[in-house]
């Protein structure tokens, strides 16, 4: 069965959109800018959050939970901080029939309110550090919304935490920022470059905002996560303090990090082809498909048998798999079916295949197909095959990135290239935000500071570089 998709390489956008709703990612809502996000892409949403879960509580945080509705006063306490989130607030001014004395923010962003309670909660040095985390929705009001990129609601983790120095706050952004590219790296098969936003991108209210990036299929970075460094605006905006080693009252230095559901949109568009989704096998909701084949009845009881005891010594092992059991589908409409959900792996089991005791394994990347055993080391042999298949998605996406990935001296010569092929733009910079801005003329922007400086000058004027900088469109 050809794919019914819109051509990857001429029409991105379009095919991004049927991808995500013809694989049941997602649906539409009745509510402008947000989406209904199905069990399979749930699914997927479970097992990054579950690894990340467990990597968070083994970094010494603890989950909690914190309310939706956020007092306004609260957010106007830190100038910049409310200055960047303004346009985005959705505000709740009449409740129970009755006009709010006081109007409530629906979460952008939960830094206010957990640094209340960070406030109330903190008295001396011994109760530092503290380290939450909470898995939650928030809303920031999204005037160009699309599925996992920008929508008005979307899911997130974001971790909070307090520190006696900065010494400790620092270690903990860069401790946060390193798990993230471990997670895109080894769970998500999507090579990544991490560094430091910019002034005028850094998180509002901030000191220092890290930031680990990927480049899509159609040239574009995505910012994947942040890490922030907070320090202490926001602690004397909600009066922090604690008693200090020396009796004497201190303000701690605080961090934020997180991300959000976005994962999924950079999972859609790094590894996905024209038949569909291409799901890295430690996520995907389910790793081996398994289709059994048999024309006449009298097949079907030992094709069942069969899948049935292949399916038992795959879970057995911890692998995730699933038997097609639909009798109203041809084995290429299953085929299809499966391929643009993007199982990483496909067992096909006949009559024959069941005499002579073998399967049909096929890998969704092509990679080859396969005639293995079902009696002896199955699991072994799907596991190894699982992990051939990660690594090859992740290298066909670094060797994406890296073919994109272009070092230029002057906005100048590679603008119009940038603005009509996009890729990441490796290049000089000053640091004055003037030059920053006329990367707005391409619908670019700074994604991140680079610390090798291969560029003796700035590429939008003659003054001396003081770094690189890493310049893309983006999403």
């Amino acid at each position: 069965m050809s794919s019914s998709l819109p051509d990857i390489k001429n029409n991105f956008s379009d095919w991004y959109n049927e991808v995500i709703y013809q694989a049941q990612l997602t649906d539409e809502s009745p509510v402008r800018g947000t989406v209904i996000i199905r069990p399979y892409g749930t699914a997927i949403w479970e097992n990054i959050r579950n690894r990340l879960d467990e990597r968070i509580k083994e970094t010494g945080h603890q989950n909690a939970m914190f309310p939706l509705f956020i007092p306004e006063s609260f957010l106007k306490r830190e100038a910049a901080h409310v200055e960047g989130f303004a346009p985005e607030l959705a505000v709740v001014t009449y409740a129970g029939g009755k006009k709010l004395e006081e109007p409530l923010v629906v979460r952008p962003t939960s830094e206010t309110i957990i640094h209340y309670m960070f406030a109330r909660w903190l008295t001396s040095w011994r109760d530092l550090p503290i380290k939450i985390n909470q898995w939650a929705n928030v809303v920031r009001w999204e005037m160009r919304p699309r599925a996992f990129l920008r929508t008005t609601e979307f899911f997130w983790q974001e971790g909070h935490t307090a520190h006696e120095t900065k010494k400790e706050a620092e270690e903990e952004v860069l401790m946060m920022l390193k798990e993230y590219v471990a997670l895109a790296k080894d769970y998500l098969a999507i090579p990544v470059i991490s560094g430091q936003k910019s002034e005028q991108e850094k998180f509002p209210g901030g000191e220092k905002t890290l930031t680990f990036e990927a480049l899509m299929q159609d040239g574009k970075a995505l910012q994947m996560g942040t890490s922030h460094l907070l320090s202490q605006s926001f602690a004397h905006a909600f009066d922090m303090k604690f008693q200090d080693r020396n009796g004497q009252l201190a303000y701690p230095y605080l961090t934020s990090w997180g991300v959000t559901t976005r994962l999924i949109g950079a999972l859609v568009m790094v590894h996905g082809d024209q038949k569909g989704l291409c799901l890295p096998p430690k996520i995907a909701p389910i790793q081996v498909i398994i289709i059994p084949i048999f024309k006449k009845e009298e097949e079907k009881e030992a094709v069942m048998n069969s899948a049935n005891a292949v399916a038992a010594a795959l879970k057995k092992a911890g692998i995730r798999v699933q038997i097609d059991t639909d009798d109203q589908k041809t084995p290429g409409a299953k085929f299809y079916h499966w391929e643009i959900r993007g199982v990483p792996v496909r067992l096909e089991i006949g009559p024959r295949d069941v005499a002579q005791k073998k399967a049909v394994m096929v890998d969704r990347l092509g990679l080859g197909k396969d005639i293995v055993s079902v009696v002896d080391e199955i699991a072994s042999t799907i596991q190894k095959k699982l992990a051939e298949v990660h690594t090859a998605m992740f290298n066909r996406a670094q060797e994406l990135q890296q073919a994109m990935w272009y070092k230029e001296e002057k906005l100048a010569t590679f603008g119009k290239k940038l603005q009509q092929e996009g890729g990441f733009y490796q290049t000089g910079w000053c640091g004055d935000p003037a030059c920053e801005a006329k990367l707005k003329e391409f619908q670019a922007s700074t994604r991140c500071l680079i610390e090798e400086k291969t560029f003796k000058t700035c590429f939008a004027c003659d003054n001396p570089s003081k770094q690189d900088v890493l310049v893309a469109k983006s999403y």
